[in-house]
């Protein structure tokens, strides 16, 4: 079955009343990752794309594709969301390149699943604030935060499609297996 960059109608639960256009949602589970330099943050979702939640952190480096790749197949993601670090301006600088380089090549290991680059603006600064907020000192907010913000990117995209009834952000052409 070939992927599909529609949304589906609305779904009827189980006392057969159909939630709202606004809500609806392509059904499947998905992940995010939040790309660094040192490490790889790792988020979930639930099938039915309600809530978010901290999943792994991966070290940067051999062997990451292969992990992600195992964690896609693992929760039956039907897709993959890989934030995108914008400048507030909106410009693009090197780690969004970096971004943007290793949301090809994940996205030629993980073919035909879908590899999408969402805006990830503020998330880090976010998921800081939160632990902070939680008690976390410094050194242990480093150990959680790139998870926490995979998954304030993931809540985002999911609030984005149900909000818009469209996939968040630019979908990733696949590279070659192998050209990473």
């Amino acid at each position: 079955m070939a992927y599909c960059e529609t949304v589906p109608p609305p779904v009827c639960v189980l006392d057969e009343t159909c939630l709202p256009e606004s809500l609806a949602l392509r059904p499947g589970a998905r992940i995010a990752i939040d790309v660094g330099l040192a490490r790889i943050g790792v988020a979930a979702c639930d099938p039915a794309g309600l809530l978010a939640s901290p999943l792994a952190t991966v070290p940067r480096g051999h062997g990451d594709l292969a992990e992600l790749v195992r964690v896609a197949a693992e929760r039956q993601a039907v897709e993959v969301i890989v934030g995108l670090p914008v400048a507030l301006s909106g410009r693009e600088g090197k780690s969004a390149a970096d971004a943007r380089n290793f949301a090809v090549a994940l996205a030629g290991h993980l073919a035909p699943t879908p590899v999408r680059l969402v805006d990830e603006r503020f998330t880090t600064v976010l998921a800081h604030d939160a632990l902070r907020q939680g008690g976390r000192d410094s050194r242990a907010r480093r150990q959680v935060v790139d998870k926490a913000a995979a998954a304030l990117l993931l809540q985002g995209a999911l609030d984005a499609e149900r909000s818009t009834g469209r996939p968040p952000g630019e979908l990733v052409v696949p590279a070659q297996e192998g050209s990473r």
